[in-house]
């Protein structure tokens, strides 16, 4: 995993790559070419995890010179795409997956994208047509950002690296920051929360033709369309399925010619990967042990210590934990959103920045992690509402009962919350989301009710625009839910923050259950696979049985890399939760309420109403502001 840049037409700045050192500590790479567009510039930060010499350092010419690439990723299947290239009569000089990709290229073209299995964001010069190529991986695990004018384009790993180029205005755009204060969703449409900023989406390539004097053009088009088949398995033949493609995907991913980890945090999906590497390493049969890093609290409410206690005597690991604390959330927060470049939506944030920050000291150079289970299988209790909808509307109220008696016992939800809160899908979609929205303006205040919003943000909700955008249905039953939260909605948002998180500390960040295969399939399974009366992703704990310990595969609660924020926020930290909202307001006075901002606030942190995300988005934005000098 990289940091890469090239720009087109703009007055070449190594600046720009060096900014984003911290993604590649092992190497720096700095070329300009020229074309009738104007000069033209590839820059590279190198972080070496396969073939760790020099053969692998970028910018990376082929033999002729033609072709110029930098990369950031991994191609996981690279060995085997090598050996069919060999077979062709490709000689390799290196034992580099960036060489690989380079030569597929040369080989394929575009059509070399679906072969690749990994994460990847690329830029290739082709310094004869002159044409630059760029590509993003099919989920978009990798970053790839845009900034395009008449003058000259710019590609860019982080945004941060584009800030100042010339047409740049430095202003916030407000209906994506719309999108992040109403409904904690970013990275939904190719925008960014900075104007004139956009971003290659996962799945999408494109192409510059720098061939001819003038205005110079960005074709942008998808190379991977959100995939969604449809699959009849009985139970049994989808818990093996499942299992043998990740274990597979776990297997293609430990690929690496340093230390390798895992995060660990307690749940399903990173304890099934720390078990399968193991069991892959020989952790129980005395051979390497996983490294394994997990944020803990003293608050029992957040705190998933036996869980992770219970993975590591099962799989053997080497554990090590960290213990966030509330003194440290604001102390650090400047740094953690410069890194992130937009604002974040929890600090939850801040416990992942702890997690990667203790695999560095440790010295682990590559970290396996369980982002991406919750979207593809339905992890989130929120997918309860829809499967009941669902149900009710097939008429299987049978199954409808057992669902609403076992999350009361499982997860303690009333019957009547229940009833309540799963009605709302049932109504038409048009009135459901009039509804939604009414209630969101009636219940916070008005707070986001201003003339800059009504003028410049966004109307619709982040999920229906995210939708709109990609041609998705609107999520109805679990089936198009998690297509919603694969491709429109959460997923990106999670990657943006894993990414920058991991690469802040020089540690690539690697996630086996965005393996394509296995998403795919996952995606394409019934919704009964997934949830199942109490239980969510029913699919992976039933492909987990014998793997995972049993007090792990059987927990229904759900965390996450969680923090006490209601504690925190309510206690040590609320007079500057307080102080944090007035810097927001005084900084973009006319972008919220401020009477309603200060009520909502209030009562948050009173206790007279549940204190969720929202106060430390608004904090959160004024943060990112002032760091970034960011206007409204």
């Amino acid at each position: 995993m990289c940091g890469l840049f090239a720009s087109i037409g703009f007055e070449p700045d190594p600046a720009r790559i060096d900014i984003v050192a911290h993604r590649g500590p092992d190497g720096r790479g700095w070329q300009t070419y020229a074309s009738s567009a104007g000069p033209v510039a590839l820059g590279h930060r190198r972080l070496a995890i396969i073939d760790v010499s020099d053969a692998g350092l970028q910018p990376m010419p082929d033999v002729s010179e033609r072709y110029h690439l930098v990369f950031n990723g991994e191609i996981y299947n690279y060995i085997e795409l090598r050996d069919e290239m060999r077979a062709k009569g490709e000689v390799f000089v290196s034992e580099s997956d960036s060489e690989v990709l380079l030569r597929a290229y040369m080989l394929w073209g575009a059509d070399a994208l679906p072969r690749l299995r990994g994460m990847f964001a690329f830029l290739i010069w082709d310094a004869r047509d002159k044409t630059l190529f760029a590509a993003r991986d099919r989920y978009g695990i990798k970053p790839l950002y845009l900034f395009a004018t008449p003058r000259g384009s710019a590609f860019a790993s982080e945004i941060k690296q584009l800030l100042g180029l010339p047409g740049m205005s430095g202003r916030m755009n407000v209906a994506r920051v719309h999108d992040f204060l109403a409904s904690g969703v970013s990275d939904h449409t190719s925008e960014t929360m900075y104007e004139g900023v956009t971003q290659i989406r996962g799945g999408e390539c494109a192409l510059v033709d720098a061939s001819r004097s003038g205005p110079v053009d960005v074709a942008v088009r998808r190379w991977y369309p959100p995939a969604a088949g449809e699959l009849s398995l009985s139970e049994g033949e989808a818990a093996e399925r499942f299992r043998d493609l990740l274990t597979e995907a776990v297997r293609l991913h430990l690929r690496s010619d340093v230390p390798v980890g895992s995060c660990l945090s307690g749940g399903l999906d990173s304890s099934s990967i720390v078990c399968l590497m193991s069991n892959m390493m020989g952790s129980t049969a005395g051979g390497a042990k996983v490294n394994t890093v997990s944020a803990c609290y003293a608050e029992k409410s957040v705190d998933e210590k036996p869980f992770m206690d219970a993975v590591v005597a099962h799989a053997h690991t080497e554990p090590h934990f960290v213990f966030p604390r509330a003194d440290d959330v604001f102390q650090r927060a400047s740094d953690i959103t410069w890194h992130q470049d937009e604002p974040f939506g929890s600090t939850s944030i801040f416990a992942q920045w702890c997690v990667f920050e203790e695999a560095h000291r440790v010295g682990v150079k590559v970290m396996l992690d369980g982002q991406g289970a919750d979207e593809q299988l339905a992890g989130y209790h929120g997918g309860f509402a829809y499967y009941m909808a669902d149900l009710t509307r097939r008429g299987q109220f049978g199954r409808l009962l057992r669902t609403m008696v076992e999350r009361n016992r499982y997860h303690g939800t009333s019957i009547y919350e229940q009833i309540r809160t799963h009605l709302v899908p049932l109504l038409p979609l048009g009135l459901a989301g009039m509804l939604r929205r009414q209630h969101r303006a009636l219940s916070r205040h008005d707070w986001l009710g201003t003339e800059m919003l009504r003028q410049r943000g966004n109307p619709r909700t982040a999920t229906e625009l995210a939708n709109d955008v990609l041609g998705l249905p609107a999520a109805t039953d679990i089936r198009s839910l998690c297509m919603t939260l694969a491709y429109g909605s959460n997923l990106a948002m999670l990657l943006h923050w894993e990414d920058r998180n991991s690469m802040a500390h020089s540690i690539e960040a690697r996630v086996p259950f965005l393996d394509h295969p296995l998403v795919e399939f996952s995606l394409a399974l019934g919704n009964d696979h997934k949830i199942v009366g109490g239980d969510t992703k029913r699919v992976l704990r039933r492909g987990m049985k014998g793997i995972l310990p049993e007090a792990v595969r059987e927990r229904r609660d759900k965390l996450g890399f969680a923090t006490p924020e209601q504690i925190w926020f309510r206690g040590p930290l609320r007079g500057l939760v307080e102080e944090g909202i007035e810097k927001t307001l005084a900084l973009y006075p006319e972008l919220m309420n401020a009477k309603g901002v200060r009520s909502l606030a209030k009562e948050m942190l009173d206790g007279a109403r549940p204190l969720d995300f929202t106060l430390w988005r608004i904090v959160n934005l004024g943060m990112w502001g002032a760091r970034s000098g960011v206007t409204s």
